[in-house]
C-alpha cells in the first residue's frame, strides 16, 4: 500500500492535487495539469515552477503523453463503478478476467481460457500488483537519475561562472602585461629619439664652428678683394706706396691654409640607428621571465591559490576557494600540478621552497587519482620528495639525512632514461634519484600545506640558470 500510495503522489498535480489531466513537465522536472500551470502563470504575472520557483525556459509546453499514459492507466480501477473491474467479455462481464502474459492483454476465463493453452495465464490482481512495484522501482530510479542529473546541472553552471571569472581574469592580466611591456618599448622609443637629438644638436653644433670659420675666410678674402681693386685703379707712385703697405697681408693671406671640412658634419646614423631593436629586445628580456613549468589552476584544490602569473602557489591559511568540482581537479589533499605533460626528451625547473614546513613537489601521471586518498608513492602513479615534520622522504618514502637544508630544489625528469632526480640549486648536490618506467604523460606536481611561522609562504617554479 505504501508503494501504491507513493505512486498516487507521483501521478498528482501539486497545484490542484488530483490526479494529472493532460500533464505537462518543466525542465526542472516538476509537472503539472496544463490548465493549472497555465492558471497559476497568469493569476502570478511570472513564467516560474511553482514548486521550485526555477523560472521556465520554454516558449510552449507539450504534453507529457508517457506520464499521461501512466495516469490514465493507474486510474482504471478508480473510475470503474464501485471499484469494480473494467468489463473484458460482454458475454460474461460478471466474471474476474485473467491476464495472458504472453500476449500482455487480459481475457475471458470462459471464453478464451482454451485458446491460450501453453501460455502463462495469471490473475489480472497479481499482473498489476507485479506491474506496479516495477513502476515504483522505475520511479525510484528515475528520482535518482534525476538528483544525479540535477546536481550535475548545478556543477555545469558553477563551472560555466567560474569560466566567466577566468575569461576576465586573463584578460585583465593581459591588458596589464603588454601594458608594461608598451611602456617599456614607449620609454625605449622615447630614449631612441633622444639619442637622436642629441647626435643632431651635436651635428649642428659641428656644422656651425665650421661655417663661423668659412665665414671669416670669405670676409677676409672679400677685403683683400676690394682693397687689390683699388690698388689697380692708382697710378705710379701712389700704387707703389699702397702696394708695399698691403703686399704683407696679402702674403701672410695666402700663405696661410684655407679652412677645410672636418668629418662629423652629418648625422651618425650607425651610432643612432645601430641594432636599435635588438638593443631594446634583449633590455625587455630582463624585464620578462621564462618558466619551464605553468601550473594549471583547473587542477588546484579549493584550499590552493595559484598565483597570477601561473607560477607560484599558496596554501589558503583561513579559507578555499568557492570552485566546482571538474573532473580534472584534485579533491582530497592540496595538490596542483603543472598544465603540460613529458613524455620524451629531458627537463628540468627549479622549486623556491624556502623555510616553507610542509611541501611535497615531484611529479603525477596522468592517471593518478585526484578525489580520493592515496599516498604519493609510485605505485600511486606519483614520484615525489617530500619534506614534513623536519624531515626529507625521497621517493619511495625512505627518510634521507642532508647536510643543509635547500632553498631551491631542482627536479630533473629524463623521460628516456627512466629517471627522477633531485638536487640542491644551490650546490648542485644531489637529493636522491629513482629509476622507473613511465607508460604514461607525466605531469608536475606540487602538494603544500599551512606555512605558519615561515617566511615563505609562497613555493614558486623558476628557470633553471643552465637551461
Amino acid at each position: 500500500m505504501e508503494k501504491i500510495s507513493a505512486v498516487e503522489d507521483y501521478l498528482t498535480c501539486p497545484v490542484c492535487l488530483d490526479t494529472f489531466k493532460e500533464p505537462v513537465s518543466l525542465t526542472c522536472h516538476h509537472s503539472f495539469c496544463s490548465k493549472c500551470l497555465q492558471e497559476y502563470w497568469n493569476k502570478n504575472s511570472t513564467r516560474n515552477c511553482p514548486v521550485c520557483r526555477r523560472k521556465s525556459s520554454k516558449d510552449s509546453l507539450d504534453v507529457n503523453f508517457a506520464l499521461k499514459e501512466l495516469t490514465v492507466s493507474f486510474s482504471q480501477k478508480e473510475e470503474a463503478p464501485g471499484g469494480e473491474r473494467p468489463v473484458v467479455c460482454s458475454s460474461h462481464p460478471e466474471q474476474t478476467p485473467l491476464f495472458c502474459l504472453d500476449e500482455s492483454r487480459p481475457l475471458c476465463p470462459l471464453c478464451e481460457f482454451s485458446l491460450h493453452s501453453g501460455h502463462k495465464v495469471v490473475t489480472v490482481d497479481s499482473v498489476v500488483s507485479e506491474k506496479k512495484e516495477q513502476l515504483v522501482s522505475q520511479q525510484q530510479s528515475l528520482f535518482q537519475r534525476r538528483k544525479k542529473a540535477s546536481n550535475k546541472q548545478t556543477q555545469c553552471e558553477q563551472i560555466q561562472e567560474l569560466a566567466h571569472a577566468q575569461v576576465e581574469a586573463c584578460e585583465h592580466h593581459i591588458r596589464a602585461e603588454f601594458e608594461r611591456l608598451h611602456r617599456f618599448l614607449q620609454q625605449e622609443e622615447e630614449s631612441a629619439l633622444r639619442a637622436l637629438r642629441q647626435e643632431q644638436s651635436r651635428q649642428t653644433q659641428t656644422i656651425e664652428a665650421q661655417m663661423v670659420q668659412i665665414r671669416e675666410e670669405l670676409c677676409t678674402v672679400e677685403q683683400n678683394l676690394l682693397t687689390v681693386e683699388d690698388l689697380l685703379k692708382k697710378q705710379n707712385m701712389d700704387f707703389l706706396t699702397q702696394y708695399r703697405d698691403t703686399h704683407k697681408d696679402r702674403q701672410t693671406l695666402l700663405s696661410q691654409p684655407s679652412p677645410q671640412l672636418r668629418p662629423g658634419l652629418l648625422i651618425n646614423q650607425p651610432k643612432v640607428l645601430a641594432n636599435v631593436a635588438f638593443n631594446a629586445w634583449k633590455k625587455m628580456r630582463a624585464l620578462v621571465q621564462y618558466s619551464p613549468v605553468i601550473l594549471d589552476p583547473n587542477t588546484a584544490d579549493p584550499r590552493l591559490y595559484v598565483s597570477e602569473d601561473l607560477r607560484g602557489v599558496t596554501f589558503g591559511e583561513t579559507k578555499q576557494q568557492q570552485v566546482p568540482n571538474n573532473p580534472e581537479r584534485f579533491w582530497y589533499y592540496a595538490e596542483v600540478q603543472g598544465s603540460e605533460s613529458f613524455s620524451s626528451g629531458s627537463h628540468q625547473w627549479d622549486v623556491e621552497v624556502g623555510d616553507h614546513p610542509r611541501w611535497v613537489i615531484g611529479l603525477a601521471e596522468e592517471s593518478v587519482d585526484k578525489k580520493e586518498e592515496r599516498n604519493a608513492f609510485p605505485e600511486n602513479g606519483l614520484w615525489c620528495l617530500m619534506f614534513a615534520d623536519g624531515e626529507y622522504s625521497d621517493v619511495v618514502g625512505k627518510t634521507l639525512v642532508l647536510k643543509r637544508s635547500p632553498q631551491r630544489i631542482r627536479v630533473r625528469l629524463d623521460c628516456d632514461e627512466g629517471t627522477v632526480s633531485f638536487f640542491d640549486a644551490g650546490d648542485m648536490s644531489l637529493i636522491c634519484s629513482h629509476k622507473d618506467r613511465f607508460t604514461e604523460k607525466m605531469f608536475p606536481f606540487f602538494s603544500i600545506s599551512k606555512s605558519g611561522d615561515a617566511e615563505t609562504k609562497e613555493i614558486k617554479i623558476y628557470c633553471s640558470e643552465d637551461d
